[in-house]
C-alpha cells in the first residue's frame, strides 16, 4: 500500500506543478496584439465560369 501513496503522491506533485506553471504563465505573460495580413490570390477569388 506505500507504493500507491507514493504513486498519487508523485501524481500529485506533478498535477501541481502543471497547474502552477499555468497560473503563472496566465498572470505574468501578457499578449501582444497585432494585425494579420493575408494574402489571397486573384485565381482563388475570381474563378472562371
Amino acid at each position: 500500500m506505500p507504493s500507491l501513496f507514493r504513486f498519487l503522491f508523485i501524481c500529485a506533485l506533478i498535477a501541481g506543478s502543471i497547474y502552477g506553471t499555468m497560473l503563472a504563465l496566465v498572470t505574468f505573460v501578457n499578449p501582444v496584439e497585432r494585425d494579420v495580413t493575408i494574402r489571397i490570390p486573384s485565381e482563388r477569388i475570381n474563378t472562371p465560369q
